[in-house]
């Protein structure tokens, strides 16, 4: 069984402010190391549930030269494989070859959730909100319609209760989730502690790798409409003369293909 960790900051037990999720920051590396171990026990949990070969992907923009380098690779449990990207959304080799499953670790909310812990989509200070076919969608949905334009079914999402409602929603009721806080403001969140945090992730894996068939690959639908609303008028400038790619109005543009993958790239690369 061939497994695929995603994995993001702001969703870990302890990370609730900013700066957590911020490279170079001293409060980052405690953050790092907290990020690492919850992947560690993903990646006990898939090895319990029979997986033969495991890649990590980190999906933090952290800045600088920690951007999608966030984990501490000396402390990465030596049974997965990991990869250093340089684009989000970059990286496909894995689930192109074909991958049985995806586990997604340490998710956010959506921009905008009252709830969400450190909510927010691609970026905090750019994106307003994101719809695939009117649907609102925030990070966890981008990385699903990536698994699901290869088949991969998303079978695992942990984070706060926020993320663990949205990716349920977005997915069904087969995914298995894993609350590891609940957020009391964007800001504020009551946690589990991280060794608590890290027994329940590797047992959520376990169980999630389980039944495959709990959870169908994610497709948001063809044809694919993609909807961003910007926060600023002039983020829309650089779409004016996109191949595919319509500006709507003052802050919002539309991507549209004959599939997701298709709208994504004109829109994102």
């Amino acid at each position: 069984m061939r497994v695929h960790i995603i994995s993001d900051i702001e969703g870990v037990a302890g990370v609730t402010k900013g700066e957590q999720g911020d490279g170079g920051e001293s409060l980052y590396e405690e953050a790092r190391r907290l990020y690492t171990e919850e992947i560690n026990a993903a990646v006990r949990g898939a090895k319990d549930a029979g997986a033969t070969e495991i890649v990590v992907m980190d999906c933090h923009g952290a800045g600088k030269g920690w951007s999608f380098n966030s984990l501490l690779p000396e402390q990465l449990d030596a049974s997965c494989e990991f990869v250093v990207q340089h684009e989000w959304t970059e990286y496909t080799q894995f689930l192109e070859e074909g991958c049985d499953a995806a586990l997604f670790v340490g998710m956010h909310a959506r921009a905008g959730t009252r709830d969400g812990v450190l909510s927010h989509t691609i970026s905090g200070s750019d994106f307003y909100s994101l719809r695939f076919n009117g649907t609102p969608v925030g990070e966890t949905g981008i990385n699903a319609a990536l698994c699901g334009t290869w088949n991969c079914p998303v079978v695992l999402v942990t984070g706060d209760t926020a993320t663990c409602r949205e990716a349920i929603d977005l997915l069904g009721a087969g995914l298995t989730t894993v609350p590891v806080k609940q957020g009391i403001g964007r800001l504020s969140a009551r946690h589990v502690t991280p060794a608590r945090a890290r027994e329940l992730i590797a047992d959520g894996a376990k169980r999630a790798l389980a039944d495959l068939s709990a959870v169908e690959p994610y497709d948001p639908g063809r044809p694919c409409e993609i909807e961003v609303e910007f926060i600023r008028p002039q983020l829309v400038d650089p779409f004016r003369f996109r191949a595919g790619v319509e500006i709507v109005d003052d802050r919002r543009i539309v991507s549209r293909a004959d599939d997701w993958w298709t709208a994504w790239r004109q829109f994102y690369f």
